[in-house]
């Protein structure tokens, strides 16, 4: 190897290591911390890869640390809103094998898939919603920024509703459109105004974005029902499941009620 090979696997040796600490968040982070999976939540967040920012999420919200009151409210927002893209993605694929009979079992193949890949995230969401118990009583604090994608259903989805094939590099985009719009709706019912985009940049732009509980609590109620739609017997048939995300949306509406009887606007987050 030539003296100057040497030197560039050296440089790549350097940052490869200093990525490990400071891409995701300050060169003081180390790895494992709290404050680095918080960082890397941002860093991947901002990049669209929200099944990583969840993941990184994961790692903050199963144990008490400074990060958890923020970052459970964002990781039940993103893996609603990825779930609800394959959901979305499943019933364009359904509708697109009625249209095209020719190549329907194909359509239908990647519709189950897509149910398949949305079902964990489901149940993922549901389970979580329980560590809602951690957040401090008060308003919720959304400490994330709008993320990427348009609130318009992508033309591409309704090319695959209407039976088109699409080839793998449309299909995958196809993937990544209905996860983003997805993310944003769920940013946008959460932050207490669906389908608007613009307001919701207005509230997630203030240094403490904070949301009433009530209303964070009412969205993933709704949240709740419309993805226990993916149990129902014309898709995943599982009864049980459905019951189970159903009952525990009666529940979170049953809470709403009983902590707003006993709060002050201040103390719910009324500003």
């Amino acid at each position: 190897m030539s003296v100057v090979s040497h030197r560039v696997a050296a440089l790549l040796m350097v940052l490869t290591l200093f990525g490990l600490t400071s891409c995701s968040g300050p060169t003081t982070a180390r790895v494992g911390t709290p404050e680095f999976y918080w960082y890397a939540a941002k860093e991947t967040y901002a990049a669209g890869d929200f099944l990583k920012t969840a993941d990184h999420l994961d790692h903050l919200i199963d144990n008490q640390n400074e990060f958890t009151a923020r970052a459970i409210p964002w990781s039940l927002v993103l893996t609603s809103g990825v779930a609800a893209g394959y959901m979305e993605l499943a019933d364009d694929y359904t509708a697109g094998a009625r249209m095209n009979r020719a190549h329907a079992l194909e359509f239908r193949r990647k519709a189950s898939d897509y149910r398949t890949m949305a079902s964990p995230l489901v149940l993922r969401f549901a389970q979580n919603v329980d560590k809602m118990e951690k957040v401090p009583a008060g308003g919720i604090q959304l400490a994330f920024g709008l993320p990427k994608g348009t609130a318009a259903p992508p033309a591409v989805l309704s090319q695959i509703a209407g039976g088109i094939q699409l080839g793998a590099a449309d299909a995958e985009n196809a993937q990544s459109l209905a996860i983003q719009r997805n993310v944003l709706l769920a940013v946008c019912r959460a932050a207490g105004a669906p389908n608007d985009t613009a307001r919701t940049e207005e509230i997630l732009g203030h240094a403490s974005a904070l949301v009433q509980r009530a209303t964070f609590q009412n969205a993933l109620s709704q949240i709740l029902i419309a993805e226990s739609s993916l149990f129902s017997r014309e898709k995943l048939d599982d009864p049980e499941k459905l019951a189970a995300l159903q009952t525990r949306s009666k529940s979170i509406l049953s809470a709403v009620g009983r902590s707003n009887s006993k709060l002050s606007p201040e103390e719910a987050g009324v500003h």
